[in-house]
């Protein structure tokens, strides 16, 4: 997962979504040199609602320096199957994403579940998925760590961007983000870290790569013996 050429797909059911679940992982992926792209479900707009909230959701993306797409899609009406499931099809082909962010199934929202549902779907042959936490998931049981120290106070320049959210909305919360990440921290043993659940993750191990990083490797020679010798050995039993 170190290699500039990775190509990385976060999806949010509404604006400020990936930024509150993993806007400092994103940070990182984009500090690596990988790049990073956002596809937002809907613009979160209620009746009552302004232009503001799209707007918020590009100069958060701008911040980060990812691309933005939109799922096109009515706040409060994400399907969990075929439609949405279509749309996240098509942003894997056109991102070419390696690694995929979306919300947790468990969720008391039903635009986070539903993108969790077809995100699921539609990320069926991804090898690395990470579901992230939301103020509304429900029994949220990390099973991955991203060490994000550092990078806290740039998450929160990315959540403060979403100003209409953090003016009004008591779920977002910069103190209890701040918050959050120093306890996934403690729980992962580093300063601070965002959390996962993994539907899938490869840990793809690099061969070294720099003169002296070989001593007491494994080279190809060494491994096609031993594989000889195992299926000698299956061959005997």
């Amino acid at each position: 997962m170190n290699g500039a050429g990775l190509n990385v797909l976060a999806i949010g059911a509404h604006p400020d979504d990936i930024e509150l679940g993993c806007g400092a992982a994103l940070l990182a992926h984009r500090r690596a040199g990988h790049a990073v792209t956002m596809l937002v479900m809907t613009a979160g707009l209620g009746p009552a609602e302004q232009r503001a909230r799209p707007d918020e959701q590009e100069e958060a993306a701008a911040l980060l320096r990812a691309s933005l797409m939109w799922g096109g899609f009515e706040d409060g009406q994400v399907p969990p199957d075929g439609p949405a499931v279509r749309v996240i099809e098509d942003a894997i082909t056109q991102t070419g994403a390696q690694v995929i962010y979306t919300h947790a199934a468990g969720d008391s929202h039903q635009d986070h579940r539903a993108v969790a549902a077809s995100t699921a779907a539609a990320a069926r042959r991804t090898q690395r998925m990470l579901c992230y936490e939301s103020p509304t998931s429900l029994g949220f049981s990390p099973t991955h760590f991203v060490d994000v120290d550092g990078l806290v106070e740039a998450k929160l320049g990315l959540i403060r961007a979403h100003l209409s959210q953090v003016m009004k909305n008591g779920l977002v919360d910069l103190e209890a983000v701040e918050a959050q990440a120093r306890f996934r921290g403690f729980q992962a043993r580093v300063r601070h870290a965002e959390a996962f659940e993994a539907t899938r993750f490869v840990w793809d191990i690099p061969r070294h790569t720099r003169p002296g990083d070989e001593v007491g490797a494994l080279n190809n020679d060494e491994v096609g013996a031993l594989n000889k010798r195992a299926l000698n050995k299956e061959v005997t039993l």
